[in-house]
């Protein structure tokens, strides 16, 4: 929830750093001259909400113009600080010439806008006339400024991270003249498998960090105040257990820290914050946004489009993927995510050909732009792909991909029978690092999911299973799916899956990605969960368990002479907290003594054939 750009500065240097992710629509900055005229004039108010509560809101009017425009707004919880007209023209180059009023507004309790505010606030009580939530706050907000601005009273609303989640709640109950959303990179589950948690595993280092960022003050706090390693590995594994946070630091105080305590289950708690049970209709025209490469929010985007999609009778509901990291698509380059050379700019393309057309579109009355149902860009190949449906349902061919004795990977079967497996010992006293150490607070963590992976393949926590180099392409086009066929001594256990995309070692095009081992796939499950989400269970000791881990979507190519890896492992930290391995009610109340080693098996042939499940094109 735009964590990055709040890791890489300290809570007095805020500013304009937070105003820029807060806005979301950077652009190439010198586009406009920065000793140019500015083309807005600057208003600032408190708007006053239903229940008597005032959000302050800047208004930037175009000057050039006396004709009404469409109002662009945005939400956010990180601050608007003290942007000028001059800064808006710069950041919005791009959206410049469509003379859009734009409108940015502190949300309730943050900053300068009065009232409460509460993490992520779950949608109201209807029956309760007095009740509000995101949604009300919006609508009171557009209501205000369609009588208290020049405006042709179209209203867009756009986001990214915890910005997307407010412009997804404003459609739940919209204003009539709420015409288009963009939400880039929403949470749509925060237990399933966006910000908080990933199946059931708690994500420690971003849950602790971004709690204690967002909810010690009214503004933001910097979490180098507490974490003072320079590599938080250490900091975290010294800290233990996690009933020690509370204890140490936060004592009680943080709301949002007391809820994953005490709802470590998905409970009502997180099933009322999710929106499956609310998106059961397409209210306003929708353009959901995700990154390949999203390290906080990938899971989102995908879910919001698919449950508008079930309702979208009116072809209203409309999905691209990047090869992104977090708010990728607002980087002046996007040609390349750390090392990846993607071969054009991508952000531009996105912010020029699809999101600019349509706003205007939706906003302005500009015709309708000729876009796909879902747009991807399919690395490898480096190319924007058309699809009719998401996932896509022609030329595809479910098939496997099965762990191999020697370590090896391949698309044909096991025999029948055997119980062959591969195993290592899971340590939580050295669990395995989710990129290479020292892992500093600040940097980093933007690119963490393009890193080589070389730094893992080797360790003994770590099973590895690859191909021989391809013969031919081969393009996976859909939602992946690792089916692990494990056992462990232990009573509780994380299983994570990494799918990896091994470079030639005499790739020619990069020598500085030769033999590179870049993941395209990857995420971990908790086993405490494999039966049910509601009610953990201990898992039979010694006995062999199916565990599913999805990843929600993929558009990639496996290119002739690269390889296919597969790497399991136990443990992912500190990004995801330390399974003790020993069955407890609540982790968060775990105790030291409660931290095992376990050996792992997974199993690889006869009934209990360990794969892969991929969606690969078979047209050409």
């Amino acid at each position: 929830m735009n964590y990055e750009s709040i890791r890489k500065v300290g809570s007095a240097a805020a500013g304009l750093l937070l105003v820029l992710a807060a806005l979301v629509f950077a652009a190439p900055q010198g586009i406009v001259a920065q000793d140019a005229p500015a083309p807005y004039a600057k208003s600032e108010s408190m708007v006053p909400m239903r229940d008597g509560v005032r959000l302050f809101t800047r208004v930037f009017t175009p000057t050039d113009t006396d004709e009404k425009q469409a109002i662009l707004m945005i939400r956010t919880p990180y601050g608007i600080g003290e942007t000028t007209p001059e800064q808006i023209a710069r950041i919005l180059a791009d959206l410049v010439p469509d003379r859009y009023i734009i409108v940015q507004q502190d949300i309730r309790g943050r900053f300068k806008s009065e009232g409460q505010f509460v993490m992520l606030r779950q949608p109201r009580d209807r029956s309760d006339n007095s009740a509000i939530d995101e949604s009300t706050d919006t609508y009171d907000t557009i209501e205000w400024l369609l009588k208290n601005t020049n405006s042709n009273g179209r209203v867009g609303i756009a986001g990214t991270s915890y910005g997307a989640w407010l412009a997804v709640m404003a459609m739940l109950d919209p204003h009539p003249a709420l015409k288009a959303i963009v939400p880039q990179a929403s949470p749509a589950d925060m237990w399933i498998g966006d910000d908080f948690h990933h199946n059931g595993a708690f994500r420690l280092s971003y849950g602790f960090e971004f709690t204690y960022m967002m909810e010690s003050s009214k503004e933001m706090t910097n979490p180098a105040n507490v974490i003072d390693n320079y590599d938080v590995y250490e900091w975290y594994l010294k800290l233990g257990p996690l009933s020690n946070v509370d204890k140490k630091y936060l004592h009680g105080k943080y709301p949002t820290w007391n809820d994953f305590v005490n709802h470590p289950d998905y409970d009502a708690f997180w099933k009322r914050q999710a929106f499956a049970p609310w998106l059961n209709r397409v209210t306003v025209p929708t353009l959901n946004v995700a990154g390949w490469w999203d390290q906080e929010d990938f899971y989102g985007p995908i879910k919001i489009y698919e449950l508008l999609e079930r309702h979208d009778a009116n072809n209203q509901n409309f999905l691209v993927v990047g090869p992104w990291n977090h708010g990728g698509w607002s980087r002046a380059d996007g040609s390349k995510l750390g090392p990846i050379d993607f071969g054009s700019n991508t952000s531009a393309y996105f912010r020029d050909e699809i999101r600019a057309p349509f706003l205007r579109h939706h906003l302005k009355g500009a015709p309708a732009p000729d876009l796909a149902e879902a747009l991807t860009f399919r690395t490898g190949r480096n190319e924007w792909v058309k699809h009719k449906a998401w996932p896509p349902r022609e030329a595809i061919e479910d098939k496997k991909l099965y762990f191999r004795e020697d370590r090896g990977l391949s698309f044909e079967a096991p025999g029948t029978s055997g119980d062959g497996y591969d195993s290592y010992i899971s340590d939580p006293d050295n669990p395995v690092p989710y990129r290479a150490r020292p892992i500093p607070l600040r940097a980093g963590w933007s690119t963490w999911l393009v890193d080589d992976q070389r730094f893992a393949t080797n360790r003994p926590d770590v099973v590895t299973w690859v191909t021989d180099p391809l013969e031919e392409d081969v393009v996976i086009s859909g939602k992946v799916i690792a089916n692990l066929f494990a056992s462990t001594t232990g009573t509780d256990s994380d299983w994570i899956f990494k799918l990896i995309d091994v470079y030639p070692e005499d790739y020619e095009a990069d020598p500085a990605l030769r033999g590179y081992q870049l993941m395209i796939a990857g995420d971990v499950f908790r086993g405490r969960y494999r039966n049910s989400f509601e009610k953990p269970e201990p898992i039979p000791a010694n006995t062999v368990q199916l565990y599913q881990i999805p990843f929600p979507a993929n558009d990639l190519v496996f290119r002739k002479g690269h390889r296919i890896m597969v790497q399991v492992q136990s443990s992912w930290f500190p990004v995801i907290d330390r399974n003790p391995q020993t069955f407890v009610q609540n982790i968060f109340k775990a105790t030291e003594s409660d931290f095992r080693t376990a050996t792992q098996r997974i199993y690889r042939s006869g009934r209990n054939a360990s794969h892969i499940a991929v969606p690969v094109e078979t047209a050409p």
